[in-house]
């Protein structure tokens, strides 16, 4: 049985990991197998200062209850720490965030005392590398509360054979009936970085941006779901028991301007549909739906 990393109430020195995470997986093998690594942080606590700040910069209001993207911002110390272990066999700085899924079953209190545990699993080879998840639950009293899949991309070439050049064309863009104006500073991802440890050198400054191959940095894609969901609070779409899903598109470069579109599905009146797209309206950063449960 694989064991536990376990911390109580403070979780792991993040400057630590970050020494980690630049050396990380440099020698990975040519077909990698992901461990099944878990942690936890027993007895954690929202500090209400840096609520704040990281609710200013999303654009939640504040409350008595927590945003519900903000339990993944208090896991982001065991993410980084299952990521930088040396039995996680890929580089940290290369993965790409695909995906996340977040389920809150009950809005959580500000106050509330929590347990966060966290797992690598569902690894899976596609024909653009190796996917996996970064699992989180989040308890209180011992009854899960809130969980999440953030799901990740390892790139590796193309072996099933086919024509790797032949690239098929995206969907169409929805158009969706209500449209908002979205404006991202050039400061975005210093500052969101501070407040949520995501420290990754793609987000921090043009100059740091460049080594990985981006003309200007770039915004989180948890900030940039996170803000979107802000935007929807005030349509009544983003408290109480619910399912959050985003698709990471294209990134959004600093400074930059964007749209949200959004508008209750055709199909299901519990669900929206929203998206981030460019100012023109044919190119998505983010694609996403809030489903009431």
């Amino acid at each position: 049985m694989q064991n536990v990393i376990s911390y109580k109430s403070t979780p792991p020195a993040l400057w630590t990991l970050y020494g980690k995470a630049l050396t990380s997986g440099f020698n990975a093998d040519k077909s990698p197998v992901i461990p099944k690594l878990s942690a936890e942080l027993i007895g954690v606590s929202t500090d209400p200062s840096r609520l704040r700040q990281y609710a200013s910069i999303c654009g939640y209001r504040t409350g008595t209850k927590v945003p519900v993207t903000w339990p993944h911002i208090l896991a982001f110390p065991l993410h980084l720490k299952l990521l930088t272990e040396k039995a996680f066999p890929l580089p940290l700085l290369g993965l790409v965030h695909l995906r996340n899924k977040i389920t809150q079953l009950r809005p959580i209190a500000v106050g509330e005392c929590m347990d966060i545990q966290v797992r690598l699993d569902n690894q899976e080879s596609t024909d653009r590398g190796i996917e996996f998840d970064l699992v989180t639950e989040v308890s209180i009293g011992g009854q899960r509360v809130w969980e999440s899949l953030s799901t990740n991309l390892y790139r590796q070439p193309d072996k099933s054979g086919g024509n790797s050049n032949a690239k098929s064309r995206p969907p169409a863009l929805a158009r969706l009936a209500h449209t908002l104006d979205v404006s991202a500073p050039e400061s975005l991802g210093r500052h969101y970085g501070k407040v949520s440890g995501d420290l990754n050198p793609i987000h921090m400054h043009a100059l740091s941006a460049r080594l990985f191959g981006f003309p200007r940095a770039i915004a989180h894609g948890m900030w940039s779901k996170a803000h979107c969901i802000a935007l929807l609070e005030n349509e009544g779409w983003g408290d109480g028991a619910m399912t959050v899903s985003a698709n990471f598109k294209k990134p959004l470069f600093l400074p930059g301007k964007a749209r949200l579109d959004w508008e209750v599905s055709a199909s299901r009146t519990e669900q929206l549909d929203f998206q981030l797209v460019n100012r023109k309206g044919d190119a998505p950063h983010l694609t996403g739906t809030i489903v009431k449960e």
